[in-house]
């Protein structure tokens, strides 16, 4: 329990597979904050899985958005944002499902945004261990590779962008909004890199708030810049996490940039891949075959962009 006011606040999650991870991390925070609002957007992934979310939402007297198909992470969060705006609420903490936050760190997430102004915050995200996942990460613009902060690498010529972790984030609806929400193109993954962004963009702060923690339920989604190295991912990490890292270049970087990181792509790639270890190649080909094509989907995206910036000189 916390003395916060919370009424506010709305919690947003999109769900796809997870309904056993809301019951176990987002029902005690909500049972403990009666006054937040919990809007949960089901990305449908079985019919019985609609089934289980749908009585849990019921019996937890959460707010349901159920979309036809999956409409990937950053279009659901769009969508689970305007049902929260459309119930007066004005501000909003983005969650994964398998993020465990108690009520003390959601009210003090609130407090930061409140005080910062335009800002959008997040916590530092540990393990179940209490070792580290993520406590803010930098992308290097020069080629487009992510690393933690704790592992920054500074220097002449060396230009860094921070960005937070979407596992956890909390900001006013109106920032959201001003900075144009989540890009749908993404679908899953690169998707907080770009909002993260365009928050800045926008005239938005990001704040870490190393005294707040989140619990990342390994198992749940996957790890994110390395800091779950050797740990084998999913074929869908490796394809979006390739392909997308050049959408973020097409979006926001000048020609010169958008070239190196386009050279720079099948390095890149391979060094995605290492992060689910070397083990994985030898026993499955699905891992390099999913960053293949993410590789040349990438390259399409920057081709085509290149052709239109062209078109304009």
């Amino acid at each position: 329990m916390t003395d916060r006011d919370m009424s506010p606040l709305a919690v947003v999650v999109v769900n796809y597979g997870s309904h056993t991870l809301l019951e176990a991390n987002l029902a005690p925070l909500s049972r403990s904050c009666p006054e937040l609002a919990v809007v949960i957007v089901d990305n449908l992934s079985t019919p019985g899985e609609r089934i289980a979310v749908t009585a849990l939402a019921e019996a937890e007297g959460w707010y349901l958005e159920l979309p036809d198909d999956n409409e990937g992470f950053g279009t659901g969060m769009n969508r689970g944002v305007a049902r929260a705006a459309s119930l007066g609420r004005t501000h909003i903490l983005l969650l994964n499902p398998d993020a465990l936050i108690a009520p003390e760190a959601v009210a003090a997430l609130l407090a930061a945004s409140e005080r910062s102004g335009d800002a959008m915050v997040a916590p530092r995200i540990l393990r179940p261990d209490g070792t580290l996942w993520s406590a803010g990460s930098d992308l290097y613009l020069g080629d487009g590779r992510i690393r933690s902060r704790r592992r920054r690498v500074e220097g002449p010529g060396i230009r860094i962008e921070p960005w937070l972790s979407g596992a956890c984030l909390l900001l006013p609806v109106e920032l959201f909004r001003r900075a144009g929400g989540f890009d749908d193109e993404y679908f899953l993954y690169w998707e907080d890199v770009d909002l993260s962004h365009r928050i800045t963009a926008a005239g938005g702060r990001l704040v870490l708030c190393d005294d707040v923690s989140a619990v990342h339920a390994e198992g749940g989604t996957q790890g994110e810049g390395g800091q779950s190295a050797g740990q084998a991912k999913s074929t869908t990490y490796y394809y979006h996490n390739v392909r997308n890292r050049m959408l973020f270049a097409a979006r926001h970087l000048d020609l010169a940039d958008l070239r190196a990181w386009r050279r720079n792509s099948p390095r890149v790639a391979w060094e995605i891949l290492l992060q689910g270890g070397r083990r994985q190649l030898v026993e499955s080909r699905a891992p390099l075959a999913a960053a293949l094509r993410g590789l040349r989907d990438g390259d399409r995206i920057a081709r085509r962009e290149l052709r239109r910036r062209s078109a304009r000189e």
